[in-house]
């Protein structure tokens, strides 16, 4: 499809070649969020995917899986410049010590000028403390709700005017926003807008949106610009969500599946618009 842009694999490669996420998410009740998050990272080709969240999340994603590196949340100041990309706010929070953590955060990572996708409680402090300096390669997933608290204005008028509501997401807060519907509308800084048109009802489950954030910061270690990172991810997302379907049905497709569709969501893009000349190659070694 023209619209997205799988990055290229050099095979003369290291994993710092595909970039480096900080993920900065979870907390004691919402573990699986920085668990979707970090690893959905990975399976759209990061190369290095860090979690930094609270002592109990990292022991509970420690015991999942052996992929992700996990730091201390109170080290997060010191690490973060040896990443290139940080995705905040999944399963976080927005208790007090969230807000502390939070406003220092965004603070480093103005200065820093690196890539950031924002979401849920992200997305949901920045409601609350909309003055605060933001980096220049920012982008927001708000779902409606989250989209009338950035706004202040009624759900009903997000879900009728999805475009220009994302048009003034973007405007306002001078970033690429990713406004999750089933036909998810993403506008640029620049206010260029794309409407995606994959997926399905299989995607309406808890854990599905992290999935999507971590897709975007995958994307954009490799080096996509905000723009390409998020409608390539969207449409990847969805498209993981139509395959899983066919397998699961709609009513059964759980969010951790997405992780085990997302490759054949690549595989597929591949042959189908890229011609994929190393395809066979890589499925012989």
């Amino acid at each position: 499809m023209d619209d997205i842009k799988i990055p290229e694999r050099r095979q003369n490669s290291h994993k710092g070649t595909f970039g480096k996420v900080l993920n900065i998410a979870g907390s004691p009740n919402f573990s699986g969020a920085a668990f979707l998050s970090s690893m959905s990272a990975l399976r759209v080709g990061c190369g290095y995917v860090a979690l930094a969240s609270c002592p109990s999340v990292l022991q509970a994603v420690a015991s999942m899986t052996p992929d992700i590196v996990l730091v201390p949340i109170k080290q997060v100041k010191n690490v973060i410049k040896n990443y290139d990309v940080v995705s905040f706010g999944c399963g976080f929070s927005t208790e007090a010590p969230a807000v502390l953590m939070y406003k220092s955060i965004m603070t480093e990572l103005a200065i820093l000028d690196l890539p950031v996708v924002l979401d849920a409680d992200g997305i949901n402090l920045l409601a609350k403390f909309k003055k605060i300096v933001l980096p220049d390669k920012l982008i927001l997933t708000p779902h409606p709700k989250e989209a009338s608290r950035l706004l202040g204005r009624p759900v009903e008028d997000i879900l009728d005017n999805p475009e220009d509501a994302a048009t003034e997401i973007s405007l306002n807060f001078k970033c690429t926003t990713v406004l999750k519907l089933h036909n998810t509308v993403i506008c640029s800084k620049k206010l260029n807008v794309y409407i995606n048109k994959t997926g399905n009802s299989a995607l309406a489950k808890a854990g599905s949106g992290d999935v999507l954030c971590g897709m975007i910061a995958g994307f954009l270690a490799q080096g996509l610009k905000p723009f390409e990172a998020a409608k390539t991810a969207v449409y990847l997302h969805g498209l993981a969500g139509e395959l899983a379907s066919k397998d699961l049905t709609e009513y059964s497709v759980l969010a951790s599946d997405l992780l085990k569709y997302v490759p054949e969501a690549i595989k597929t893009e591949l042959i189908n618009t890229y011609n994929y000349k190393n395809f066979n190659r890589t499925l012989e070694n």
